[in-house]
């Protein structure tokens, strides 16, 4: 009977404590996004961002309605966000491409970069503009 005890007493301890590292998981998640507002804040207090770039340079690729994105002008976080299919991956393989070889003359040049197929451009062809 006490080693019965023990033994529930010892499960009842195992389970309790298995929830810790879920409920310490979700805190830093918390913290993170209040250090990103305040982040985020200040760049938008700050006319010019890390790279040195203006920040009306990296509005103007986005359009007003934010349904569009300027496939010269865009970073890779503008791409991962009109985009239907494309990531912060994807966005950077576009800006390398661009980096590389010029400006786009053409949205159909879109297609030559490595990983973005007709299939994607289809997708998103209505999002893109020059």
């Amino acid at each position: 009977m006490k080693k019965l005890g023990i033994t529930s007493l010892s499960l009842a301890l195992a389970l309790g404590l298995s929830t810790l590292p879920v409920m310490l998981q979700a805190a830093p998640t918390a913290v993170s996004s209040v250090a990103t507002t305040a982040s985020t804040s200040a760049a938008a207090q700050a006319p010019i961002n890390k790279v040195g770039t203006s920040v009306a340079k990296k509005e103007q690729a986005i359009t007003t309605d934010d349904a569009s994105v300027n496939i010269n002008t865009a970073t890779a976080e503008d791409f991962a966000r009109v985009m239907n299919g494309v990531g912060l991956k994807k966005g950077q393989a576009i800006i390398s491409y661009r980096e590389e070889l010029g400006q786009f003359t053409a949205i159909e040049q879109l297609q030559e970069v490595p990983g973005i197929g007709a299939a994607l451009f289809e997708r998103n062809k209505d999002r893109l503009k020059l």
